[in-house]
C-alpha cells in the first residue's frame, strides 16, 4: 500500500508542478524555445559569398522547415540570419 501523503507534501508537489509550467511558458524563453525547434530540424548553415543556386536551394530548405513550424516572417528573418556563417553573415552586415 502507498505511503499516505499530507497535505504539506501535496503542497509542495503542486508548488513545483506550478513552477515548472510557469517556467516553460514563460513569454521571455519564446525565442529560446524557437531556436531549439528551429535548430532541431538542423538546417544547412550558409557560409559562401556569391552562389545564386546554393542560396537559392537553402532559402527553399528553410521555408518548408518555417512552413512546418509556423514561423512569422519577423521570426524566419531572425532565424535564417541566426545560420549565416563566414562570408555569407559578412555579406548580411553590409545590407543590414
Amino acid at each position: 500500500m502507498a505511503a499516505a501523503r499530507t497535505n504539506t507534501q501535496i503542497g509542495e508537489a503542486l508548488a513545483t508542478l506550478t513552477n515548472i509550467v510557469a517556467r516553460d511558458n514563460d513569454p521571455r524563453r519564446d525565442g529560446e524555445k524557437r531556436l531549439k525547434r528551429f535548430m532541431s530540424h538542423k538546417p544547412t548553415l550558409l557560409t559562401r559569398g556569391y552562389n545564386p543556386e546554393g542560396a537559392i536551394k537553402w532559402i527553399e530548405e528553410l521555408e518548408i522547415i518555417f512552413e512546418a513550424t509556423g514561423c512569422t516572417e519577423e521570426n524566419e528573418t531572425i532565424l535564417g540570419v541566426y545560420v549565416l556563417r563566414e562570408e555569407a553573415n559578412v555579406w548580411w552586415k553590409n545590407v543590414k
